[in-house]
């Protein structure tokens, strides 16, 4: 595992490499406001509601700063305390105002945005459901949820936050830039002077952050690849000693992104004082302006305090503007990720008009069938033929590397063949429904793959819609109801993640009752005592006799001792059938299957029952 774990996946900064995440491909920030931006249609109408606050607030503030000019002219400079009451109350009252809109904005404003997020995330979720396995074989599951939680969040501020903020520094600039005009138009006119440098200054920063933040955002990915993969292999990572190298795999990625967020942040911290500079450059030169104005009485001492404030008012929603695209252009490097796994499509899907299947015969057949893996050029399969008949027991058997997971892979569909074609019921799988196809299948793997949910949940996942009574027999038929039973809370016992508070044994009975409760008409075993002590695997296989029971059963074994029974055994080596047949013929033939069956079956034992199974009585 840390082996492969060790190998790059990215180029940083200045040629760093160690990053386990590559870099998303490029997007521009109109393209990602055009993919995101569906998804805020059910919340215009409050947005729209987010916009009004947004230019009310800034009429609001200018109604105030007037009111400071009235203050200083007609109540200081006078000395006329007679004026004071009404000024002073009418300051209260746009404060109160004021508190209310920005209150009620910014409610609104986080509403809208998360339910926005909500939207986005599940139909993100969604969509990593619709792809196909092989993508998750090929993908990081640290780095996939890294996407799917932090850099979704960034997406709001391109759709939503982004453009109130837009809007909003707008509104200020057209109110506050209007005001200046009217109090003095020649001050004014100065004062646009540094707008243009504002703005040359936040594109240039802009550019760089958003490279320094789309390598933020592959490092963190690289963070989750690690802690999950490394969290997720505790016992084998502590069974080896390998916990100091773990800490050290996990530090280097971590000590990436303190140099990513110290790049990025370093152009934050630069962008703030030029801008400041600019700023206090832009109000000296007006300043000096104003008291010429001043002195030759073309402006009262209130309008230029007034003027100054709106001044500092403009400039602020100016600055907004460019701090905005920086944080937009940061965004979008978050964007980008999430667009790549939009972008994925799955390499099975349904038809655009599949052929109905109800309940399936169960009649599967292979017709030359040859696999490649995508992105390889192995073959793994070759020219497989067989033909598995409805209520028997084909199994397929055969050394290590084989290729008969890859064959149930492609049986339940989760790949295609590169060549020739699967049929169910004389029905090429390509033509059906993979949802529907899946729907006739019931299966048990080597692996138990349960869900930290109740015993009843896991069962139940067989078929959601099964009664109570029809859970208790389907784990009575798994012979798992005992147990069950004798735990503190029975079937709302939790199983824990992957099952790991209960045994091997257990746990297998409980995937044995999730596929009886299913009651599908195709049946698919991988190795399903492989990982269980020998005693484990003899209460085992009871249940799962009565699970094949008049179901088309492949049973993919490379343990003999469990085949012997079966209908039809077929033997491949290095993806080919080799050997055909039933037990007994395959051990008169003497090749292949009967040398590896006297590996787990030596002859001076074959007189000794074998269990097994098939369909018959244990042998």
């Amino acid at each position: 595992m840390w082996g492969v774990l060790r190998s790059s996946g990215g180029v940083g900064p200045g040629g760093d490499v160690g990053g386990l995440v590559e870099v998303a491909p490029a997007a521009g920030l109109r393209e990602v406001f055009r993919r995101f931006s569906p998804d805020a249609r059910p919340l215009w109408r409050w947005l729209w509601l987010s916009l009004v606050l947004v230019v009310v607030s800034p009429l609001v503030d200018a109604g105030a700063v007037l009111l400071f000019k009235v203050l200083v002219d007609r109540v200081l400079l006078p000395r006329d305390f007679s004026a004071f009451v009404p000024v002073a109350g009418a300051f209260v009252g746009i404060t109160l105002v004021v508190g209310g809109l920005g209150f009620a904005g910014q409610y609104l404003g986080a509403w809208v945005g998360e339910n926005f997020l909500h939207r986005l995330r599940t139909r993100v979720f969604e969509h990593l459901h619709t792809l196909s396995v092989g993508f998750f074989d090929r993908r990081r599951l640290g780095d996939i949820l890294s996407r799917l939680t932090g850099d979704v969040a960034a997406i709001e501020t391109v759709v939503l936050s982004g453009i109130v903020g837009l809007v909003a520094n707008v509104v200020k600039v057209v109110v506050f830039g209007g005001v200046v005009f009217v109090l003095d138009w020649r001050l004014a006119l100065a004062s646009l002077v540094a707008v243009p440098v504002f703005a040359a200054a936040a594109r240039v920063f802009a550019r760089r952050i958003k490279v320094a933040s789309r390598e933020v955002r592959r490092r963190a990915g690289s963070i989750s690849v690690v802690a999950e993969e490394s969290l997720g292999n505790v016992a084998l990572i502590q069974a080896y000693g390998r916990q100091a190298a773990e800490v050290e795999r996990f530090a280097e990625q971590s000590l990436g992104s303190v140099r990513a967020e110290l790049a990025a942040t370093r152009l934050g911290a630069m962008f703030s004082p030029v801008v400041d500079l600019i700023q206090v450059l832009g109000v000296l030169t007006i300043l000096g302006v104003g008291i010429w104005e001043l002195t030759a009485g073309r402006i009262t001492l209130g309008g230029l305090l007034a003027f100054l404030v709106f001044l500092a008012q403009l400039y602020q929603p100016v600055q907004g503007l460019g701090a905005l695209s920086t944080s937009m252009f940061g965004a979008v490097a978050a964007a980008e990720r999430i667009l790549e796994l939009l972008d994925e499509q799955p390499r099975v899907s349904a038809p655009a008009h599949p052929r109905p299947l109800g309940r399936a015969r169960g009649r599967l057949r292979l017709e030359g069938v040859g696999f490649t893996y995508p992105d390889t050029t192995t073959e793994v399969l070759s020219g497989l033929s067989l033909t598995a008949e409805p209520g028997q027991t084909t199994a397929i058997v055969g050394a290590s590397g084989a290729g008969k997971t890859t064959l149930l892979k492609l049986l339940l569909r989760f790949y295609d063949p590169t060549t020739g074609r699967i049929t169910l019921d004389g029905v090429d799988l390509r033509e059906l429904d993979p949802a529907q196809l899946r729907a006739n299948i019931a299966i048990v793997l080597q692996e138990t793959l349960l869900l930290d949910g109740t015993i009843a949940e896991n069962i139940t996942a067989g078929r959601p819609q099964a009664g109570t009574a029809e859970l208790v027999a389907a784990a009575e038929a798994a012979e798992a109801h005992e147990f069950i039973t004798a735990l503190p809370h029975g079937y709302d016992t939790r199983v824990g993640q992957r099952g790991r508070l209960l045994s091997g044994g257990q746990r297998q009975r409980i995937a044995i009752a999730r596929a009886m409760i299913r009651d599908a008409p195709i049946l698919l075993l991988d190795e399903p005592t492989t990982s269980l002590d020998a005693h484990t695997s003899d209460r085992i296989l009871t249940p799962l006799r009565r699970l094949i029971t008049g179901r088309t059963t492949i049973l993919i074994s490379h343990n003999l001792l469990t085949v012997t029974d079966a209908d039809h055994i077929i033997y491949l080596d290095h993806g080919r059938i080799t050997e055909t047949g039933t037990h007994t013929q395959l051990l008169t033939n003497n090749n292949q299957y009967a040398h590896l069956y006297h590996l787990h079956h030596p002859p001076t034992r074959a007189s000794t029952a074998t269990p097994s199974v098939g369909n018959g009585a244990v042998t």
